[in-house]
């Protein structure tokens, strides 16, 4: 297992890897994707020092917290994720900023 040197997060005492692993990729935007494949690699982050995680609920939309919070949720004291909000979709899949044309399609997000 690699250790990276930790960082602190502001002020919070939060400590991270000064690498994080973006994980849009997973779910979206980059063509097909493998739940499998990418849980693997979040276990494989893990075990190789990097603990700071990035993703948001617009990717998939909703499919990528999901993703994430089920590859992590049996060590989830080892990781720290960052998210990202009020970037929604509208009815054709385009990310917008909420308004009257775009609204939250998922009852669990609004």
């Amino acid at each position: 297992m690699s250790h990276f040197p930790r960082r602190q997060l502001g002020t919070t005492g939060v400590q991270i890897s000064p690498i994080g692993l973006g994980c849009m990729g997973m779910s979206d935007f980059y063509g097909e994707s493998d739940d499998a494949t990418s849980k693997a690699l979040l276990h494989h982050a893990l075990d190789s020092g990097v603990n700071f995680f990035d993703t948001a609920d617009m990717y998939g939309p909703w499919k990528n917290e999901r993703l994430v919070g089920d590859a992590l949720r049996a060590r989830r004291d080892e990781a720290v994720l960052a998210t990202k909000f009020a970037v929604m979709r509208d009815e054709t899949g385009a990310p917008c900023i909420p308004s009257a044309r775009c609204r939250p399609s998922s009852p669990s997000v609004a």
